[in-house]
C-alpha cells in the first residue's frame, strides 16, 4: 500500500492550474530601477594640460594624488608620501633651511622643485628606499 500526501498533490494542482496562474505570488513583485550613483572624483581628459605643480595647494595635491592612486598611476607608498603634511622646516640641496610653517591647505606651493630638492637630498644621502618613493613622486608630478 502506497501513501500519498495530500498537501503536495494540492499544491501540485494549484500550480499546474492555468486559471491559478494569475494569482502566483511573484506576479506582484517590481524591481526598483535607481539612477547610478554620481562618480565621487572624476579625471579630466585633458591629456596635455596637467595641473601646475609649481602653484598648487597641499589639499588639491592631495586630491590630484588620491585620483592618481585611484586610477592606478601612482602606488599606496606614493600616495602616502604625497599625503603627508610638509614639515615644518626641510633642507634645501644647498644645506639651508627652509621654513615650511606659512604652508598651509589653502596656501599654494611650489611642491615639483620641493619634491625634486628632496630627491636630490635622498640620493646623496643614499636611503634607497626614500630615493625610490621620491622619484616615483617627481614622475608623478611632472607627467
Amino acid at each position: 500500500m502506497e501513501i500519498f500526501s495530500v498537501r503536495s498533490s494540492q499544491s501540485l494542482l494549484f500550480k499546474n492550474n492555468p486559471n491559478n496562474a494569475k494569482s502566483s505570488k511573484t506576479s506582484d513583485i517590481q524591481i526598483e530601477t535607481r539612477a547610478p550613483a554620481p562618480a565621487s572624483f572624476q579625471i579630466e581628459d585633458d591629456v596635455g594640460e596637467g595641473p601646475d605643480f609649481t602653484a598648487v595647494s597641499p589639499g588639491e595635491l592631495r586630491n590630484y594624488a588620491r585620483q592618481g592612486f585611484d586610477s592606478g598611476l601612482i602606488d599606496q607608498n606614493t600616495y602616502a608620501a604625497i599625503s603627508e603634511p610638509l614639515p615644518m622646516h626641510a633642507i634645501d640641496p644647498l644645506g639651508n633651511i627652509i621654513d615650511l610653517s606659512s604652508v598651509t591647505d589653502g596656501t599654494s606651493f611650489n611642491f615639483l622643485d620641493y619634491y625634486k630638492n628632496q630627491l636630490q637630498i635622498a640620493m646623496s644621502i643614499g636611503d634607497p628606499n626614500e630615493v625610490q618613493t621620491l622619484k616615483s613622486i617627481v614622475s608623478f608630478l611632472n607627467a
